[in-house]
């Protein structure tokens, strides 16, 4: 499932900037459909990061996060080369990861 997720990872002076922008409906099972009929919830529950395999990041979401949400986050004493992987996982047991090399600006 890594085509659900687009992720940018610069090294901007002191700093890794990483920005992603993940692909999903996020719904909060509030919504109706064209027939009146809910249409169930399905939405990210947990966002996690890792910098070289060391966690640097979890995210507990709800139902109150915008469909195809957007994340970015700084990392200090992080290096051109290292590898940033973030994954997510939803109420639905769906799971998505992708991982990047960190670039120069």
């Amino acid at each position: 499932m890594a085509d659900n997720m687009k992720m940018r990872a610069q090294f901007k002076g002191d700093y890794v900037e990483v920005k992603l922008l993940m692909s999903h409906p996020m719904e909060t099972g509030r919504r109706k459909n064209d027939d009146d009929n809910l249409v169930p919830a399905h939405f990210v529950q947990l966002v996690t990061a890792t910098w070289n395999g060391k966690p640097v990041l979890e995210a507990q979401w709800g139902t109150g996060i915008a469909k195809n949400p957007y994340l970015t986050f700084r990392l200090k004493n992080a290096t051109v080369g290292d590898k940033i992987s973030v994954t997510w996982h939803d109420n639905l047991g769906k799971t998505a990861t992708q991982d990047i090399l960190v670039t120069l600006a």
